[in-house]
């Protein structure tokens, strides 16, 4: 979907058969089984929900422009947190708790994101331009706060002596969730008002499209982008049937639900990110892709653990070693790529190999 011009009708019609087909679901009392109706309810229900998913990209995208950068790019990494956050309560809290997903999805997200989408857009942008400028500034700000973030939620729960193995106590938990929204807030501060210069890019400077917006399309953006995020809130707890029942058909391991969360929610995101790169403005190919990183781990985390704490379910945290030196990896080598301001085609493709790693130990660990 373009955020150009008028809009087009997906952005309205999957909202819309999102929002049908859960009712329809719920007034039938229907639940996904292993069978010939169960399939083609799942494969209905995926077609909407990443159709919805896109919409709710568009209609983000459509109001990031008018407001304009990095506020836009900022509107769109949260609204796709919430439907990722929707998607990882639902399905780890559900009738069959999985009190690691939200461990696997941030994990996910993080390697996905910092590996393969960055690496993804970097070789991308070194095909075509050689090389590519990102503000060293604004990326090293990110980084910070993203190893922070990653260390405190992923590694330290496994060394903490409250209490034993990968999780944190209830006052412990509590006290992370907390640090996380305040790092994540005190980042937005920097981001959109103290120094904004440092992620924005000339390229993202000479755009004005949004100027031309006119007033009702940008209410009926903001208004089908809150029914999208709802209508994906809605259909969470049906999909969250689909995996479980998909993970258990392939004999994949407990991580591969992560992954497939994760996959998901970042996919429309992922093409906004190429599309940049393909611009020329890897600056907000950066921004999306690490800005996703952040969202996920500072909003996503103390909402999963205010759930778990209120229904007093288990949140497992703690990555295992083969999963920490691959985040430590990523950690050194993302120092690397940003040091400089300047990539080319072989950082791209080393963040792609070590994605690929990632991605074959996920099933052969």
């Amino acid at each position: 979907m373009s955020a150009h011009g008028p809009m087009p009708r997906s952005a309205w019609i999957f909202p819309a058969l999102a929002v049908v087909l859960f009712a329809g679901a719920t007034a039938l009392g229907f639940t996904f089984t292993p069978s010939a109706a169960g399939l083609v309810f799942a494969v209905l229900l995926l077609v909407i929900l990443f159709g919805t998913v896109f919409a709710a990209v568009h209609h983000a995208e459509v109001i990031a422009q008018k407001i304009g950068e990095p506020y836009g790019t900022l509107l769109l990494t949260l609204a796709v947190t919430v439907i990722e956050v929707a998607l990882i309560a639902t399905i780890m809290l559900g009738e069959k708790p999985v009190p690691a997903l939200a461990r696997d999805t941030v994990f996910a997200v993080v390697m996905i994101v910092c590996n393969g989408l960055v690496g993804i857009c970097i070789l991308i942008g070194g095909l075509r331009y050689r090389e590519q400028d990102v503000q060293v500034s604004g990326s090293s700000l990110y980084l910070s706060v993203l190893f922070v973030m990653a260390t405190i939620t992923l590694i330290m729960p496994n060394y903490t002596l409250t209490t034993p193995g990968p999780s944190y106590s209830a006052a412990q938990l509590g006290f992370v969730s907390v640090v996380t929204l305040i790092l994540y807030g005190v980042f937005l501060y920097t981001q959109t008002i103290r120094h904004r210069d440092y992620f924005i890019s000339d390229a993202a400077g000479d755009a004005d499209d949004g100027a031309h917006l006119s007033s009702r399309m940008l209410a009926m953006s903001m208004a089908l982008l809150l029914v999208s995020l709802l209508a994906v809130v809605l259909l969470a707890k049906k999909f969250s049937l689909v995996v479980d029942a998909g993970t258990e058909m392939i004999g994949a391991p407990p991580a591969f639900a992560g992954v497939l969360v994760a996959l998901l929610i970042l996919l429309p995101e992922s093409v906004a990110a190429i599309s940049a790169a393909r611009k020329n403005d890897l600056q907000k190919s950066i921004n999306l892709a690490l800005g996703s990183s952040l969202a996920t781990i500072g909003l996503t985390i103390p909402a999963v653990a205010v759930a778990a704490y209120a229904l007093d379910k288990q949140l497992v945290l703690g990555l295992d070693a083969q999963a920490m030196v691959l985040l430590l990896l990523t950690f050194i080598l993302s120092m690397l790529t940003f040091g400089t301001g300047r990539t080319n085609i072989l950082f791209g493709l080393v963040h792609l190999v070590v994605f690929a790693v990632f991605v074959f130990l996920v099933f052969v660990p």
